[in-house]
């Protein structure tokens, strides 16, 4: 398999677009099914393309955004933004360059929002050379007792409130086992140090969420978990690999430094604070 990198073209990024929504989705219907529905999950496909995400009661950035917008659709901004508004929720519109244009801009500002923030998408080919091996040991998670110390790691990179590792665990464990989803995890001197997954859709691979518990930051554990879940997609039959990313974060220098390159950055048009 060639690992010459892959071409920026529109049909690239609305891959990734296409395979980081299913995540997500695939996330938030293990919410969904809590009995009541508690978390407010709420999810609508507009013209087969546009995708408005919602989480009523968990004010994630994931799971309340809005991606797919493309010049032209200024019409459909009034309408998800009230929605968003009806429910207590708060919008986060993604806008990706190339489906942006100054009517989409005007509408956006003229409802109370502004640009805010950027996220980065890299990509790579599957066959991205190996480089030197980490001194970690990375392992796929595959069973309840893995899964646990999975948990653990998560709840520690992701900085959870202690309060909440319990319910945020139990919402979490039905991810074992999920369709086009793995799990893994990094130790370091034997213990459960970081966490990442990894999501398969259409031939794209999405290497997702990967967090490092802050006692063990700076041994390797991302770079590792990134080497690791690349390999595998390869070994799936992945024809396109990806992750996320905050521009220049940490994540994103790892990512370049093995190889990594810039697919696009997100402009995050979210609403400005209201008078005081």
């Amino acid at each position: 398999m060639s690992s010459a990198s892959p071409i920026t073209s529109p049909e690239t990024i609305q891959r990734v677009i296409d395979t980081d929504v299913a995540y997500t989705i695939s996330r938030m219907q293990v919410l969904e099914r809590i009995p009541g529905n508690p978390i407010g999950i709420a999810y609508r496909k507009i013209d087969d393309r546009i995708a408005a995400l919602m989480a009523k009661q968990l004010p994630s950035h994931s799971f309340n955004r809005v991606v797919g917008l493309r010049a032209g659709d200024e019409r459909h901004i009034a309408p998800i933004d009230a929605w968003y508004r009806e429910n207590g929720a708060l919008a986060r519109f993604e806008m990706i360059p190339g489906h942006f244009d100054a009517a989409l801009a005007r509408e956006m500002a003229r409802l109370g929002y502004a640009h805010s923030g950027f996220h980065a998408a890299l990509i790579c080919p599957p066959g991205l050379p190996a480089g030197e091996p980490e001194q970690v040991d990375v392992e796929a998670v595959t069973n309840a007792a893995q899964m646990e110390e999975f948990l653990r790691a998560y709840v520690a990179g992701w900085d959870f409130p202690a309060k909440d590792h319990e319910r945020f665990k139990a919402n979490v464990r039905p991810w074992l086992g999920r369709p086009g989803w793995s799990l893994y995890l990094a130790r370091h001197g034997g213990m459960p140090a970081a966490a990442a997954s990894f999501f398969m859709h259409g031939g794209a691979a999405y290497l997702a969420d990967a967090c490092t518990d802050p006692a063990f930051r700076r041994h390797g554990l991302h770079t590792a978990l990134l080497r690791r879940r690349i390999a595998d997609a390869r070994q799936a039959g992945a024809d396109l690999v990806f992750s996320g990313a905050e521009f220049l974060s940490g994540s994103y220098r790892n990512m370049q430094r093995i190889g990594m390159q810039l697919l696009l950055v997100r402009a995050i048009w979210t609403l400005l604070p209201g008078p005081t």
